[in-house]
């Protein structure tokens, strides 16, 4: 599995947040179409969101912040969101 994370600070950072509450069917059907798709989260912050992707393979996350970001340029343009920070990586534990 890999995982990738998403911070979103920053000018446009928490108007996005509430962007992507009132979106969420369309944000579910946008992440389910990633290739290897597992799971998606996407939290408020003091400063802005995060959003978690796991997917089977590291194509799958790229494949997911290549989505997320033409998302957001469609969907949320008018906010001027800065780029999202990108953190990735192989999962070594994962709990549910």
């Amino acid at each position: 599995m890999h995982a990738v994370t998403r911070t979103y600070v920053g000018h446009g950072a928490i108007e996005l947040c509430e962007v992507l509450e009132k979106h969420k069917a369309e944000v579910e059907e946008v992440m389910r179409k990633v290739p290897g798709f597992q799971s998606y989260l996407f939290f408020r912050t003091e400063y802005g969101g995060v959003s978690v992707t796991v997917c089977a393979d590291k194509a799958g996350t790229d494949a997911s912040t290549l989505a997320a970001h033409e998302w957001v340029a469609t969907n949320a343009a008018a906010l001027d969101v800065r780029e999202p920070v990108v953190a990735d990586g192989d999962v070594v534990l994962q709990l549910s």
